[in-house]
Formats: C-alpha cells, structure tokens, sequence
C-alpha cells in the first residue's frame, strides 16, 4: 500500500477529506520521528511499537568489489509488532 492508498483509505473510513486525511497521517509520522529522535519509544497497544535502537560502528563490505568499507555508528528504528497485529496477520 502506497502513501496516496493510505490517506484514500483512512478519508473513507473517517468520512474526511483527503487533505484531512494527509494531515493527520503527517502528524503521525511526524510525531512518531520526534519521539524517536528524543530517545522515546512509541507504544500503540494492540498495533505495536516503534523503537529507538543504536547500531555500533562496524566494517561492511562493498558486494561488488569485496573491499571494506567503515560503517559509522547511527541510530536507526525498528517497529515490534503488537499481539493484535500478529493475530490479524495469523488468523
């Protein structure tokens, strides 16, 4: 499902506008990329949650040419998916 999918489904389902919609799915994004960049785990129940993780400095390597290439250390997220979501994706 694309972005553009994802707003048109939840206008529908509110019974909201399109530009409505995209704001409040903005909003979400944006809330959930703050909370994360300030160290903060995001928990929706049911669904899952978005995790804040650092990943170490490390050596990687080119796939084409085999040389090593230096990985900085960075911060990354993951999403951990809840019971709800599990049991809808398992039946």
């Amino acid at each position: 499902m694309t972005k553009a999918e994802l707003i048109g489904r939840m206008a529908s389902a509110a019974n909201i506008s399109r530009d409505q919609a995209k704001s409040a799915l903005e909003a979400f994004t944006d809330g959930v990329a703050e909370a994360l960049a300030d160290g903060r785990d995001v928990k929706l129940i049911g669904f899952g949650s978005f995790v804040a993780v650092e990943r170490k400095a490390g050596v990687a390597r080119n796939p084409q040419t085999g040389a090593a290439v230096a990985r900085p250390a960075s911060r990354t997220a993951r999403f951990r998916a809840g019971e709800g979501l599990k049991s809808a994706l398992n039946g």
